[in-house]
């Protein structure tokens, strides 16, 4: 079996015994055709190698990896909805399928969804349906590219049973999507046992959460206090991310959060189009508890939810101290990403802040489009002359630009050298807004044309690899 040196399996997740999971079996598909395979991260894990054949038997029939899992994890966990507590949550159409570890030693995962009915389907059919393996794919190649520490989409088969859903034309394609991701440990995982008062296995999840993934808290005379500070630091910055990218995830419960401060788990998200506050991605938020501008505050509620479920573990007042880094540390972080988003070198004093508090006021007058004006005005006043020839030029001869304008003169641009590459000398930029799924979606539902989404994907990438936004403070799992 093709599997290269780089392949390390490390089933870790076992090691925490029974009353974490429930051992499933995948479920059984009629077809198993190929939709996506993202071969680079593929072969960052080592499994690059494998043949068409061994990737279905792996990632559509889900035959255990050498040397790891044998059997399918389904997790179990509860969860804040909406601010509403639910203790009926769990792996209800995914399962953690294998573990390994990465370059620098960290612990990976490989988890499914649309992979069967376990436990914790709440009567559900356990499916994904084609459109929402695509909509994840295109979430997470699109924030890869702006910076965001994200889940990986890595494998997407068509699976072609008929789905029946509400919120689709059904019936509708069927599909079993597989994610790369850093951990499977949801804030959920902790309200279960804490809400179940297994003090035991609370403090077993934790030592597990400590020992793979803030290993640098162990030695802490207060370890689950020092765990939180780094969740929370971790928390601050992804949502920094998500604000810089305009980004919104649309479900922000608590079980749609992990441990590690990556972004997993995309249902109905959308980027914003104009720079709106109260923007939201999910139809039946009808109160915008998670639109655009509420995410901090939605991130900040769910990480005072972890905290209640360790006080028992540690003690009141060095948990609640904990939480007091989110507000400074994603300031810092959106500061930074915004300036990198500009392709602009920071200035190390008041100038950094002046800058973000024009674009946001100009950002709001004028309703220019979001990612246009990041586009037209990447490295600062050097792209003036493309900002002017530019689809949004009449935007920047309004007076309300002036003060922002003046602003961007001076500051000095990371690195002009990229703006003449070709990807500058288009009108507009690549995005995703929701017009653009749709229409990326179309030729596949109707002609089963898979070419603009396979361009699309290629377009991301291309982006991301001129904008240079990397992730300043996760990394890739290649690094």
């Amino acid at each position: 079996m093709p599997f290269s040196d780089s392949y390390a399996p490390a089933p870790a997740w076992q090691s925490l015994g029974e009353g974490f999971s429930d051992e499933v079996a995948p479920a059984e598909f009629p077809e198993h055709r190929l939709r996506f395979r993202h071969q680079e991260w593929a072969s960052a894990i080592g499994l690059g190698d494998l043949t068409p054949d061994e990737w279905t038997n792996h990632f559509a029939k889900f035959q255990p990896l050498p040397e790891n899992l044998l059997k399918p994890a389904a997790v179990r966990y509860h969860g804040h909805q909406f601010r509403s507590y639910n203790p009926d949550l769990g792996d209800g159409r995914g399962f953690l399928f294998a573990q390994l570890r990465d370059g620098q030693g960290r612990l990976l995962d490989l988890a499914t969804k649309g992979s069967g009915q376990t436990p914790w389907s709440r009567q559900g059919d356990g499916r994904l349906t084609l459109k929402g393996g695509v909509r994840e794919v295109l979430a997470t190649e699109m924030l890869e590219a702006l910076g965001v520490y994200t889940s990986k989409s890595i494998s997407l088969f068509e699976t072609g049973e008929s789905l029946w859903r509400g919120d689709e034309p059904s019936p509708t394609r069927s599909a079993v999507l597989v994610r790369l991701g850093h951990s499977h440990v949801r804030f959920g995982c902790f309200q279960r046992l804490a809400a179940l008062q297994e003090k035991e296995k609370l403090a077993q999840l934790l030592d597990y959460a400590i020992a793979h993934y803030a290993p640098e808290t162990a030695a802490s005379p207060d370890a689950p206090s020092a765990f939180l500070r780094v969740v929370v630091e971790r928390s601050a910055r992804l949502c920094a991310s998500w604000m810089a990218a305009g980004f919104v995830h649309g479900v922000l419960n608590t079980d749609n959060m992990n441990v590690t401060g990556e972004s997993f788990d995309y249902g109905p998200w959308r980027f914003v189009p104009t720079y709106e506050m109260g923007f939201t991605a999910a139809y039946f938020d009808h109160q915008g508890l998670y639109a655009y501008g509420r995410q901090p505050d939605a991130v900040f509620w769910n990480l005072q939810r972890l905290a209640e479920t360790l006080i028992d573990l540690s003690a009141e007042e060095p948990i609640r101290k904990a939480l007091d880094s989110f507000a400074e540390t994603f300031f810092r972080a959106y500061r930074e990403a915004m300036l990198r988003r500009l392709g602009l070198r920071a200035c190390g004093d008041d100038r950094d802040a002046d800058i973000l508090s024009l674009l946001r006021a100009f950002l709001e007058k004028s309703g220019v489009g979001y990612e246009n004006f990041l586009f037209d005005w990447w490295g600062g006043e050097a792209s003036a002359g493309r900002a002017a020839a530019g689809p949004s030029a009449e935007f920047y001869e309004h007076s309300t630009f002036a003060p922002l304008r003046q602003s961007l003169g001076t500051f000095e641009p990371l690195d002009a050298g990229r703006l003449s590459d070709d990807y500058f000398a288009a009108t507009r930029p690549c995005t995703m807004l929701v017009e653009e799924v749709e229409s990326l979606w179309d030729p596949i539902a109707e002609n089963d044309d898979w070419t603009g989404f396979d361009t699309k994907v290629a377009e991301i990438r291309r982006m991301g690899a001129i904008l240079q936004l990397g992730n300043p403070s996760e990394g890739a799992a290649t690094e």
